[in-house]
């Protein structure tokens, strides 16, 4: 689970207090043994614990303790230790280079396994372990105390549980003095962002909500309407086309022309006065008549032409097969 900012989330604010908390014991005595100067060590101290709380948010909480003492590790002035001063039992760290010392107060002071260790001095496990071996006590003839390096984590372990609580209390406050308004209160709750109240949204009125519809709508009409007039006079403007016509059809798509046509009409006689009109009442008026509608039926007949099939009765849809008929024959025979 990522961490959320302290000034964000009141849960993670208060993990990563309660983190520090639990750290910063150890952490401050880590840093005066490596520095040998109380007041320098709660400086960069302080410096780690108000860059370590800005970027937590961005970090899971598994990944807490080791950035944590990366941060503490890279500061320079724990690389850096010419005033350093060591006395009593802790007079051998003294006696170590700097990244030789803060190998041996990684391991005995902040508790952290070989890897992690050499991690954080970029270095492989087993140039960590020649670091530890070069820290480790002597004796006389030279070879490594195991009583002596027994004594000194005891040492620095009851240096940690003996811290007096008012040196913890005093990282609380601002390291710069003159900068209030700047600075924190601590170094656990950064300064709360000031922000402006925005304005309410404004609202608009019933009236204006009532007649947006109605004139969204009119002015849809309008713009229709004019695109439309647009339309059909531009139509209008646009010669035709012209038209493919068809072999031997008549093209002329114009109006009808009219002419008078040369010469008079032709005269037409009257029904009572046409000539033919007697002979055709002769015709009629014969009795043999209807015979003349048949001649070409009657001379078939007298020529001894088949009669033509009597269609008036009801004709079977399947007719008997020929091969019945057959099949009948040979039998009556």
């Amino acid at each position: 689970m990522t961490a959320a900012s302290a000034s964000s989330s009141p849960t993670a604010a208060g993990a990563l207090s309660a983190f520090l908390r639990g750290v910063e014991r150890r952490a401050l005595v880590v840093a005066e043994l490596q520095t040998g100067d109380g007041a320098r060590a709660e400086q960069a101290l302080v410096a780690v614990m108000r860059a370590f709380a800005a970027v937590a948010s961005d970090l899971p909480m598994a990944q807490w303790p080791p950035r944590f003492w990366a941060l503490l590790a890279a500061r320079q002035a724990l690389r850096d230790t010419p005033t350093g001063r060591w006395e009593g039992p802790l007079a051998h760290l003294g006696n170590l280079e700097p990244l030789t010392r803060l190998a041996l107060l990684l391991r005995i002071g902040a508790g952290l396994d070989e890897d992690t260790a050499a991690r954080l001095l970029d270095t492989d496990v087993d140039g960590y372990q020649e670091a530890l071996a070069a820290a480790c006590p002597r004796d006389r003839q030279g070879n490594p105390d195991a009583q002596a390096w027994r004594g000194l984590a005891e040492q620095v372990q009851q240096q940690i549980r003996e811290l007096p609580a008012q040196r913890l209390k005093e990282l609380q406050q601002p390291v710069v003095a003159g900068r209030k308004d700047d600075a924190p209160k601590t170094w656990r709750a950064p300064a709360a962002e000031q922000r402006t109240p925005s304005a309410p949204p404004r609202r608009r009125s019933s009236q204006q909500r009532r007649w947006r519809g109605p004139v969204i709508l009119l002015g849809t009409v309008l713009v229709l309407l004019l695109a439309g007039l647009g339309w059909r006079a531009w139509q209008g403007r646009v010669p035709d086309a012209p038209a493919v016509v068809p072999e031997g059809a008549v093209g002329e798509a114009g109006p009808v022309t009219v002419e008078a046509l040369e010469g008079d009409a032709p005269k037409v006689a009257a029904a009572a006065a046409d000539p033919m009109a007697t002979e055709d009442a002769a015709m009629l008026a014969d009795r043999d008549f209807p015979l003349l509608a048949d001649a070409d039926l009657h001379a078939w007949s007298a020529a001894g032409g088949p009669l033509p099939v009597d269609e008036s009765q009801a004709r079977p849809t399947r007719p008997e097969p020929v091969a019945a008929a057959l099949e009948t024959a040979a039998a009556d025979e």
